[in-house]
């Protein structure tokens, strides 16, 4: 049996909330009572802490899904070096096998009821020579949720990875506008311009928070909308 909720986080640059947006994600599948499992398949920059590899993103996913699974099932690919992971992966002498991640996702699945799979960068980010984070998007084939980061440029940026999403036969469920320069000049204004052209439901605006928390941004977004979202259990 596998998984009947998925979905791919990805975003429009790097440091744009990704990680937020899938935490907080999985923090909502639980307050709905589902078994979720959070996987980032390819993660670079780790440090050395207890006689084990930590990334900060991956272990922040951990922390916020109700279930927890083996690291080297969720993060396949933990890279050292906080570098774009093709270079990374190179420095180590590692291939990034896209077979090797979606065996790792179908495992993860069949031992939960929804997974939430968080890219790296933007959507084309480069895993090996000859694949990208768009040609893993494509196998994985779940319904994409842009995180939009809000500074100057955005809409360009949103614009660009909503065509690229589409441009591999994918559903772009629902976006997400999370402040990242709280001086942005109209950040209104840009808000609603890429609610006039991004043809999918805008699940929210995440403020500046003074930590990345799941809980604290959880009240600004609402998932309803995505597909195969739990309803609520009437009585």
């Amino acid at each position: 049996m596998s998984a009947s909720i998925g979905y791919f986080v990805t975003g429009t640059d790097t440091e744009i909330g990704k990680t937020l947006v899938t935490c907080t994600l999985l923090h909502a599948l639980a307050q709905a009572g589902v078994r979720a499992a959070g996987m980032k398949p390819v993660a670079a920059g780790a440090e050395l802490r207890d006689g084990a590899w930590h990334n900060e993103d991956v272990d922040l996913l951990v922390a916020a899904a109700p279930i927890v699974l083996p690291t080297d099932l969720t993060t396949p690919y933990l890279l050292r070096d906080a570098a774009a992971p093709h270079i990374a992966a190179a420095q180590e002498g590692v291939n990034i096998d896209l077979a090797r991640i979606m065996d790792c996702y179908a495992r993860v699945a069949a031992a939960a009821d929804a997974v939430v799979v968080e890219g790296v960068g933007g959507f084309r980010v480069p895993l090996s020579r000859t694949h990208d984070t768009a040609d893993l998007a494509q196998q994985l084939g779940l319904p994409v949720v842009l995180v939009v980061g809000m500074r100057l440029g955005c809409i360009n940026h949103a614009l660009l990875t909503a065509d690229a999403i589409a441009a591999r036969g994918l559903t772009l469920a629902g976006w997400v506008a999370n402040v990242v320069d709280p001086g942005m000049r109209y950040g209104v204004d840009n808000v609603v311009a890429l609610t006039e052209r991004l043809d999918a439901p805008m699940l929210g605006t995440i403020p500046r928070l003074p930590s990345a928390d799941p809980v604290l941004a959880a009240p600004h977004l609402d998932f309803s909308s995505l597909p195969g979202w739990p309803r609520p259990v009437s009585h």
